[in-house]
């Protein structure tokens, strides 16, 4: 049997950083796991998660965090690819970086172009694409010690991203869907910005449903 490979783009929280530990939700809790379980043997969900990846931002930093520098390998790699799940836009919204929710959306679609121009990598030589905007950081990060690494002003911003990733997705004939209207639960109460325990789960399993009703 031939699966169809899913490939989830993503930074931390498609990593699955857990904040309580200062680790990694282990495979029975990420939520590209829980995918994997929910969708059954017909699927390979791969997990490319990089902690700190922005949309097209070079990070003065660190290095390799730039997701537009990365995606051709990374789909050539898994190729053939039947669908591209993108999470970005949270360490984009970061002071150094300077990008107003437009600018992160419009880094959004560089990514996007990008995949699109990779043509070989497509089961059937098209693209398909789900962007997910990411669950909003609380603005209670700035009481958290990453606040001193991420800057002021990135809750405000995140809050912004739904709509520019919308608009972006429906000029770029993408699929879309918002975190924050999925996941329920609170983010984790150390960080404010990463998924819960339960934000995995529930984020699983709204991706689960909308990538069955892709796949019909």
């Amino acid at each position: 049997m031939i699966k169809k490979h899913i490939v989830c783009f993503g930074d931390s929280n498609t990593h699955g950083y857990c904040a309580v530990t200062g680790g990694r939700f282990d495979e029975d809790e990420r939520w590209c796991c829980l995918l994997q379980k929910l969708l059954g043997e017909e699927f390979l969900v791969i997990e490319e998660g990089l902690s700190g990846r922005t949309t097209s931002f070079t990070d003065p930093i660190h290095e390799g965090l730039n997701g537009l520098d990365y995606l051709y390998p990374c789909l050539m790699s898994h190729e053939p690819v039947d669908l591209l799940v993108i999470m970005l836009g949270t360490n984009d919204t970061k002071e150094r970086f300077g990008a107003s929710p437009a600018c992160i959306g419009l880094g959004l679609k560089r990514l996007i172009d990008k995949a699109v121009a990779t043509k070989d990598c497509w089961h059937d030589g098209k693209a398909n694409i789900l962007v997910v905007s990411p669950q909003s950081i609380d603005k209670r990060y700035e009481t958290s010690d990453v606040s001193e690494t991420m800057g002021r002003g990135c809750a405000e911003k995140s809050h912004g991203l739904a709509k520019e990733f919308a608009k972006i997705a429906e000029l770029t004939g993408c699929h879309f869907m918002n975190a924050d209207a999925v996941v329920t639960a609170a983010v984790n109460g150390i960080d404010f910005m990463h998924l819960s325990l339960e934000g995995h789960r529930q984020l699983a399993e709204a991706l689960a449903k909308k990538i069955t009703e892709l796949f019909v």
